[in-house]
């Protein structure tokens, strides 16, 4: 017991016994700087400047921007952003959605797959299995009142305008025809050659009514015209117009270019369709 306090006594001895750190001058050995220490008093500083060293580091961490270069951390701004582009991206996604369901929906129109004569022909027996001859025979009244419409009509000003209308088509583009209309090769268009970025125009004054990307066909422009015409530029580079704008005849609508997966060079596949099906777009546009 006698030993346990006495090793107690030289612990607490050599903690408390002091010390002089002393600078001093190397030439003149002139006294600069004393001062009394202990190892007691050293544990006890170093403790304090170690705890103020880590909450400093600490507190200059969490409130300052030198947290974004800490693997695991991210600046608000960086995360604000994310969450636009995450949301954009999810609204993009939406469109191409429906973008895709209109492309499909327009795919069997426009490759010729629905026969028109045969749908208006099962339309027609249908119509026949259906009809009452017996109800044929119109009254008086029925008589006089389709004489009356059949009067107004006869002169109407919207009737004869539309009959005037006519379609006249200009060349979209200048350049060489590379593959002629062929109706052997399903090939429903012609392809004209021309550089990169030179101007697409429209054929006729029109609608737009689709405007946007396809797979096979890359960037694709399909406009509505009167008489039931309808003219689709496909594998362009850039689309000037969006769907629902009017174009006039010869204004540009978009630039050649070499998209999608069937095209081996920039040019213009060029289509003219009437009234569902595809015509030579040669017999009614001179490319010369």
């Amino acid at each position: 017991m006698a030993k346990k306090d006495k090793n107690k006594g030289r612990l607490k001895q050599k903690l408390t016994d002091k010390y002089r750190l002393v600078v001093l001058n190397e030439d003149t050995f002139e006294e600069r700087f004393s001062l009394k220490l202990s190892r007691l008093n050293v544990f006890v500083l170093g403790g304090l400047f170690s705890i103020l060293l880590v909450a400093a580091t600490t507190l200059l961490i969490a409130f300052t921007p030198l947290k974004e270069y800490i693997p695991g951390y991210a600046s608000s701004a960086l995360k604000i952003k994310v969450a636009k582009l995450t949301f954009e991206a999810d609204s993009l996604k939406i469109k191409v959605g429906i973008l895709e369901n209109y492309t499909k929906a327009l795919k069997p129109i426009l490759r010729g797959e629905i026969e028109v004569e045969s749908v208006d022909s099962i339309k027609y027996e249908a119509r026949q299995r259906f009809v009452d001859l017996g109800k044929l025979n119109a009254s008086k009244e029925d008589s006089l009142f389709r004489d009356k419409v059949e009067r107004e009509n006869r002169f109407s000003l919207e009737k004869n305008r539309q009959s005037s209308v006519k379609v006249v088509f200009f060349a979209p583009l200048n350049g060489k025809i590379s593959q002629k209309f062929e109706t052997t090769s399903k090939h429903f268009a012609v392809d004209i050659t021309a550089k990169t970025g030179d101007p697409i125009k429209a054929t006729a004054d029109g609608t737009v009514i689709f405007s946007g990307w396809t797979i096979d066909t890359g960037y694709v422009l399909i406009l509505k015209h009167a008489k039931q015409y309808i003219s689709i530029y496909k594998h362009s580079g850039n689309l000037l117009k969006e769907q629902g704008d009017f174009v006039k005849s010869g204004e540009v609508i978009a630039t050649v270019g070499s998209t999608g997966e069937l095209s081996t060079g920039p040019h213009l596949h060029f289509e003219l369709w009437s009234g569902g099906y595809a015509v030579n777009p040669t017999n009614f546009i001179d490319f010369k």
